[in-house]
């Protein structure tokens, strides 16, 4: 199953097993329980000595296996056969049963084995789905270190049955003792804080007991990175507030345009930009929303960052780094039928719309390559663009053009998604130019219109145009003293990675340049001194 060089990959991996541990497999005699049992039989090869298989396993979901420590009492199973981007998450399941150490923080781990509470996991994938590998691994994380957690991984390709029973139009999707806990990408962190009712509390407590920074950027998406990098550089004490390290960039599939690096996918490139932020040495808040923005009373004073939990942060100068959502199409039944059919990344759930009718609205580049990757996997996309002509590259609307199985409306509104038995049914629209109204039967409906920035926190602090994005001069400065802002959220008129890196350079550059021309305020006793000018 696996060919040579995974093997090798495997092996090397592998021999950080510090602890012998067992593979218990449930099979029956069809094709999938006898590939689920070819892998299982080629991950014992790689380390015979501590990886036993055992195939005596009676669970109702066959094929599926468990991985534990004999006599541990820990509760994870792959009803699944780990492979495409999850099989770096079997990777991690197996090490970390075998006693190698995960890469988080200790007082998260320390959450994770306090958690006091009986948790019964069902985490629904895809192998296709570039978001759903972050929810595995932290519920397989929670289930390997906490034996009153249970996490079972299910493949929605392989029990087709159970995505049809749960009604689940959208992966990853997550339930909780039998009830829907969540939709969507989350980080181990932001799963702890649903679960433990008390962490919010304590959390705020502890960031607002935090000394006050130099450099306070909230957004960790490439601006924010960029511009944490650059200030850390200068030795200044430098804090990065986020909901999720990486922002927008999880959500991207192919990253084919930035300068030195001709390929990557998004998550991995998220993952790279935290570790890169991690080299120095910067206070990493992650899964914290920001509420509101205080500024200074006084010039050279502190600027309050207020938490949605309550807690507050403060800090000679703030960065805004918030980037970018998607935009949502706002008509009737889009809230309603969200994870109904109604969804936004064509990469993750499009393979559960396999031989059903979509469409996907907006015709610029993001809606016609999701329009090309959709084709392939459903029955018929049905292109809705709100003005006269596709917006999207001549090369991408050619390609378009010659799939048989596509029909592209232009010049059209949406005007309602439709819904029956609790999941999308139809799309209507109109003709802009006729007012005929038309109704389209299917059964997903892809979202793809762009951006909206992440600014309404500000309200009317800081200036915005009037699409809601911060007003930046050359600089990256705002029209508060001490408040800069880079990156999507802004007015910067290319919404593309390599510039926002470069805005998040510039904010930092611009906010050392005010710490070292404006003297601080008495009321900032206790903020770390700015060192000496330095070359970048």
């Amino acid at each position: 199953m696996l060919d040579d060089d995974i093997k090798q990959q495997l092996s090397a991996y592998l021999e950080r097993v510090k602890e012998p541990f067992e593979l218990v497999a449930s099979l029956d005699d069809g094709a999938s329980s006898a590939e689920l049992r070819e892998l299982l039989d080629e991950v014992v090869a790689a380390r015979p000595d501590m990886i036993t298989l055992r195939t005596d396993g009676n669970d109702a979901r066959k094929p599926s296996f468990t991985i534990a420590r004999p006599g541990s009492g820990t509760q994870l199973r792959f009803a699944a056969i780990p492979g495409g981007h999850e099989f770096t998450s079997l990777i991690l399941a197996l090490l970390w049963t075998g006693g190698h150490p995960p890469k988080v923080d200790a007082d998260v781990l320390e959450q994770i084995k306090t958690l006091d509470a009986d948790l019964d996991f069902e985490v629904y994938m895809s192998l296709s789905c570039h978001n759903c590998p972050d929810v595995v691994q932290a519920l397989s994380l929670m289930a390997i270190y906490n034996p009153r957690i249970k996490t079972t991984i299910i493949d929605g390709g392989l029990y087709q049955n159970e995505i049809e029973a749960r009604e689940i139009m959208g992966v990853p999707t997550v339930f909780l003792n039998g009830q829907f806990f969540s939709n969507g990408r989350m980080s181990v962190e932001e799963i702890i804080q649903k679960v433990d009712t008390g962490a919010a509390k304590r959390d705020a407590a502890k960031l607002s007991a935090k000394a006050p920074y130099e450099v306070l950027i909230v957004g960790g998406g490439p601006a924010g990175a960029a511009a944490a990098i650059y200030a850390a550089r200068k030795g200044i004490r430098t804090g990065v507030v986020a909901e999720r390290f990486g922002g927008q960039v999880n959500d991207t599939m192919e990253i084919a345009n930035y300068p030195g690096v001709p390929e990557t996918n998004g998550p991995a490139y998220a993952a790279a930009l935290e570790q890169h932020v991690r080299n120095y040495e910067v206070d990493i808040m992650n899964t914290q929303r920001v509420a509101e923005l205080v500024p200074a009373a006084e010039t050279g004073g502190l600027i309050t960052v207020k938490l949605d939990n309550g807690g507050t942060l403060q800090s000679r100068t703030v960065i805004l780094a918030t980037g970018a959502r998607w935009r949502n199409v706002n008509v009737p039944g889009e809230q309603e039928y969200k994870t109904k059919g109604v969804a936004y990344c064509p990469h993750c759930d499009g393979p559960l719309f396999k031989g059903k009718d979509v469409a996907v609205i907006g015709g610029g580049n993001s809606g016609v390559e999701a329009a090309i990757d959709l084709a392939g996997v459903v029955k018929h996309v049905h292109v809705v663009e709100f003005m006269p002509e596709l917006k999207a590259d001549a090369v991408l609307v050619n390609k378009l053009h010659s799939l048989p199985n596509v029909t592209v409306h232009t010049n059209k509104q949406t005007t309602e998604i439709r819904g029956d038995a609790g999941r999308v049914s139809a799309l209507d629209f109109k003709c802009r130019a006729s007012g005929t109204e038309t109704q389209v039967p299917l059964e997903g409906v892809f979202v793809q219109i762009g951006l909206v920035p992440n600014t309404e926190f500000v309200k009317d602090v800081v200036a915005r145009s009037k699409f809601g994005e911060i007003e930046v001069d050359a600089r990256g400065a705002t029209n508060v003293p001490g408040v800069f802002a880079a990156g999507d959220c802004t007015t910067v008129p290319y919404k593309q990675i390599v510039v926002a890196a470069g805005a998040g350079s510039t904010a930092a550059l611009s906010a050392f340049d005010y710490l070292i021309r404006t003297p601080a305020a008495a009321s900032t006793e206790g903020a770390a001194p700015v060192a000496e000018p330095a070359h970048a």
